[in-house]
């Protein structure tokens, strides 16, 4: 199928609400979602391990309070390519759905071609419903995973190289809200001089 039958779900799903079975544990914030049940929705930790402990699940996070999902475990089961990618916290992620943009910024190189949206690197599209739409409509992209060659591969690897570079400069953006990481580390004294001579004590002449 070109388009998975839980990406849908996935992307309209309403994450990080309490659950109403464990709403009194620690980690009952439903961040969770199953990609082996037909009407999946958003469920917590506890509910994963009673109700989806041998199903394929993933983990939303959130960034600047829109939803993101790491690539390492997306990309196990959906083919990613052309959509953006962001480094937050040292994890590689991206968005689930488009986010609003008041105002596209003038000289921008690369745009999302379904919402317009400015991106960091040359991609088709800023987010997997930006995707979805695209797959949709114009048919030359997919979700599908398929055997990649070496070359394929290295390109990919090219690729990763430049957005991470690249993610440098929307790096803070992305953070928005959270003080970690967002200043540099305080950097290290400097080595004291080793074994400073002292000089030869003087003592002040005696009075006459």
């Amino acid at each position: 199928m070109p388009v998975p039958p839980w990406l849908e779900p996935l992307l309209t799903a309403s994450f990080f609400s309490v659950c109403r079975t464990h709403g009194d544990a620690t980690r009952s914030e439903r961040n969770m979602f199953c990609l082996d049940c037909p009407h999946g929705d958003a469920f917590c930790f506890y509910c994963r391990s009673s109700k989806h402990k041998d199903h394929q699940v993933i983990q939303i996070r959130r960034s600047s309070y829109h939803d993101v999902v790491r690539v390492a475990e997306i990309q196990k089961v959906l083919d990613i390519s052309g959509v953006q990618t962001y480094v937050i916290n040292s994890a590689r992620v991206l968005f689930l759905n488009e986010r609003p943009q008041p105002k596209a910024s003038k000289g921008v190189a690369h745009i999302c071609e379904i919402c317009g949206r400015s991106l960091l690197d040359p991609f088709r599209f800023c987010s997997l419903g930006c995707k979805l739409v695209g797959v949709k409509s114009n048919g030359d992209a997919s979700f599908a995973l398929e055997a990649k060659n070496e070359e394929e591969l290295e390109g990919m690897r090219r690729e990763g190289i430049s957005s991470r570079r690249g993610t440098l400069r929307g790096e803070e953006e992305l953070r928005e809200g959270s003080q970690q990481d967002m200043y540099p580390a305080t950097p290290s004294p400097p080595p004291s001089s080793a074994r400073r001579r002292k000089g030869i004590p003087r003592r002040a002449p005696f009075g006459s």
